[in-house]
């Protein structure tokens, strides 16, 4: 009988942990200002009124690295409908790696170095590479990924976004 009881509290709060974070407004992205390789600078403020993928990542992630021709071929799709791809650079690569990484690939989206690490810091202390963040046009955080993902639910989600 104890063991039924336990867990039935264990299953309601459960479904209560479930409800609030259905029910709970999206997070909204930080107020953080990226610097491109180019010196363009960009605000999460600049983005409203597209999904933008923030993508933190590094030349020395093998699962970066072999996740880009997605992100590239994703960014050149999905861009003229109003998706952009910031590619964050972690605050530890080498900024000649990241630039030559980005030219030699000819990256079509932005790629930002986070030199003080203070963009991976306002978006939750981000350590682990590839993380990425998709925002919606409202500027909410809607979905965030860390290491590999489903390439049909991202893309559904980001054309849902898209649409809305």
């Amino acid at each position: 009988m104890k063991k039924i009881l336990l867990g039935a509290i264990a299953v309601l709060a459960l479904a209560g942990i479930g409800i609030w974070q259905f029910s709970a407004p999206f997070k909204a992205a930080p107020d953080v200002t990226f610097t491109s390789l180019t010196g363009e600078r960009i605000t999460t403020r600049d983005l409203r009124g597209k999904v933008v993928l923030v993508k933190f990542w590094a030349t020395s992630c093998v699962t970066c690295i072999a996740q880009m021709p997605d992100t590239i071929k994703y960014y050149n799709e999905l861009s003229p409908k109003g998706f952009e791809t910031i590619a964050v650079a972690m605050q530890y690569d080498p900024p000649n790696y990241v630039k030559n990484y980005a030219e030699t690939r000819q990256l079509p989206f932005k790629v930002a170095i986070d030199a003080q690490g203070e963009i991976a810091k306002a978006f939750g202390d981000v350590r682990l590479t590839p993380t990425a963040f998709l925002i919606d046009k409202e500027g909410h955080i809607i979905k965030r990924y860390l290491g590999n993902y489903d390439k049909e639910a991202f893309l559904s989600i980001v054309n849902k976004a898209l649409a809305s």
